[in-house]
């Protein structure tokens, strides 16, 4: 499923991010540029990082 349609990046390629250390919805751009176009994802990929925070454990950093 794409979760940035102006990019074409699937959640697949998001949660790799994640999974390589984004915290952050900026180290998600910088690492697969989704967000980067209307924005209408950024929701989505915040929702990702905070699945993945939930599941180790650890709160959500925000950026600033």
């Amino acid at each position: 499923m794409y979760v940035c349609i102006c990019r074409a990046v699937t959640e697949a390629e998001v949660r790799g991010c994640i999974a390589d250390g984004a915290c952050t919805v900026k180290d998600v751009v910088k690492g697969c540029e989704a967000g980067t176009g209307c924005g209408s994802c950024v929701g989505k990929i915040i929702a990702l990082l905070g699945a993945h925070a939930d599941e180790l454990g650890s709160p959500l950093r925000r950026s600033a």
